[in-house]
């Protein structure tokens, strides 16, 4: 049988004594800080080095907004508030969670169709910004605002004419459910304007997980045109841009990191040479997998070694419940393998041809297929990467009554 290809491991994780080790700590002493498996492990070296990376290769005028989405747990929210400006929630609960943290609600903008009536009149009576989604969300923040006495902060989320090549989940071109479509959006922010409400400016996410530096810089360069045409059109100087974000990981055996640089110094050409509508603009660009993605870590022990016409399976206590993502069944077409090791065996050249599965009783329980792997056996701990973003925040933690899985910040 030949062995299908794993996804690349993340640089800056180590081995101490024969393990694989984050923050110097080997899995095992992780599993025992965490008092049990399974359990999302994330890095607070990966986070701030990530910032730092992202800070460097961008131009100074462009500031990093977290979206909360991705991983909203509260240690990692807490570290997060030192290396970014900004945050982006997309429900009333990840406004508490965010408040909860001690996040400045100034920093918070609010994004996502469908905001009810009490989630309006929390970010309102909160200061944060309302992304506003269609006409009819606006008439009812403007009117929140007024019953309130506070003059809420509105923008407006576009959905330009234009997409994210390449990308994972595209999020704007032709009808979305997403932001009021361009040639709409003028005449509200004039409607904006001329009311009570604070004018925010515009919000414009094109698509996400794309790794392609060359489809990036175009779409930024179509936002900022289209920013300026609508300035224009709006007749008012643009107050803020938040630019979306789109910026990927390497997930699966053949891709390459997204090349920041190319990016940065692309953005910077720009910046360099802004037209007057642009020219004292807040920008923002809007990460979540991003900085947070490959910081985690997914660790679950091994409770079964079996065979089944001769193919192994290393059966584990985790599986889809918990990361669903790297099981195929979160909008991968075709299943390939998440970059996966064995944690108690890190150093170990592979030995055999193994099958990774979960605890739960459907065939889509699966963490590795047919990968190269060290022997195996009981007790030892699988670690799957890639587990930061979209792991226990986008997983059916309750499929089968198996519960969450534990987290910790190391």
């Amino acid at each position: 049988m030949k062995a299908k290809p794993l996804g690349p491991i993340p640089a800056g994780y180590d081995v101490k004594d024969g393990e694989l080790a984050i923050g110097g700590m080997t899995a095992r002493a992780l599993v025992a800080k965490a008092g049990r498996t399974p359990v999302f492990v994330y890095s607070r070296e990966h986070l701030t080095q990530r910032a730092a990376d992202l800070r460097a290769a961008l131009p100074a005028n462009i500031h990093l907004n977290y979206a909360i989405k991705a991983n909203p747990f509260a240690p990692l929210l807490q570290h997060m508030a030192q290396l970014v400006d900004g945050f982006d929630i997309a429900s009333a609960g990840e406004l508490v969670m965010a408040q909860d943290a001690g996040l400045d609600p100034e920093q918070i903008s609010f994004a996502g169709p469908g905001k009810r009536d009490a989630e309006l009149e929390a970010a309102i009576a909160a200061g944060v910004t309302l992304n506003l989604e269609s006409e009819n969300e606006a008439q009812r923040a403007l009117a929140i605002g007024a019953r309130l006495g506070i003059a809420p902060r509105l923008a407006i989320r576009v959905n330009p004419d234009f997409e994210l090549r390449g990308s994972g989940m595209k999020m704007g071109g032709g009808a979305k459910p997403f932001g009021i479509d361009q040639h709409r959006v003028p005449a509200l922010a004039r409607q904006i304007l001329a009311s009570d409400a604070q004018w925010c400016g515009l919000h414009i996410f094109t698509g996400s997980q794309a790794l392609g530096a060359e489809a990036l810089i175009e779409a930024q360069g179509n936002v900022l045109d289209l920013a300026d045409q609508l300035s224009d059109q709006i007749g008012a100087p643009l107050p803020k841009l938040n630019m979306g974000g789109g910026f990927g990981i390497p997930y699966f055996h053949g891709d390459e990191p997204v090349d920041t640089r190319a990016i940065g110094a692309a953005l910077q050409t720009r910046m360099d040479a802004l037209p007057a509508n642009l020219a004292d603009t807040y920008f923002c660009i809007e990460l979540g997998r991003h900085l947070v993605g490959e910081a985690g870590v997914y660790l679950a022990e091994i409770i079964d070694r079996k065979e089944s016409h001769g193919v192994v399976y290393l059966v584990t206590d985790g599986g889809l419940h918990h990361q669903l993502a790297a099981s195929g069944n979160f909008g991968t077409v075709v299943r390939r393998n998440y970059p996966s090791a064995i944690a108690t065996r890190f150093d170990a050249e592979p030995e055999e041809i193994a099958n990774i599965v979960g605890c739960l009783c459907t065939p889509l329980d699966r963490l590795a297929d047919n990968g190269a792997f060290p022997r195996a056996d009981v007790g030892d701990l699988v670690a799957v990467f890639c587990a930061g973003a979209y792991g226990a925040t986008s997983s059916p933690a309750n499929f089968l009554g198996h519960g969450p899985a534990a987290e910790i910040l190391v």
